[in-house]
């Protein structure tokens, strides 16, 4: 390979990586803010679901639900307080786990138990590494 296409070759790859961060944040928040919206097309089926798992004040935790999730999540990908925002969703992903995915022998229970193990790792790596490489 010559210089030239190792340079070229190198700022493709710098490229790339410094909007990964940017790319991955979309990504992960993408659920949050799908959930959220979910739950605002149907407030009365999510306080159902939220007074099943035995949680008090359904509409004071759908609201909160969305907040977090909506909010949370656009806030996510703008850029902004990342290590802040992505604390608060991998504590909601991680209290979601238990309190509405904790019978782990229901196989679909189970992975979504998972899933939100899962996102929360990918969270903290938010939160130890900030919304970039630099």
């Amino acid at each position: 390979m010559n210089t030239a296409t190792q340079t070229a070759t190198a700022a493709t790859e710098t490229t790339l990586v410094r909007h990964l961060p940017l790319v991955g944040r979309v990504l992960i928040a993408a659920i949050f803010i799908l959930s959220g919206l979910s739950k605002l097309a149907a407030p009365t089926a999510t306080m159902a679901y939220i007074a099943s798992a035995g949680l008090p004040l359904p509409a004071a935790a759908l609201a909160g639900a969305v907040v977090v999730e909506v909010i949370g999540g656009l806030v996510l990908i703008s850029g902004y307080r990342v290590r802040t925002v992505a604390a608060v969703l991998a504590v909601f992903s991680l209290v979601t786990a238990a309190f509405f995915h904790n019978d782990l022998a229901d196989q679909n229970q189970f992975i979504h138990f998972f899933k939100n193990v899962a996102m929360a790792g990918g969270l903290l790596q938010i939160v130890a590494f900030g919304k970039s490489r630099d």
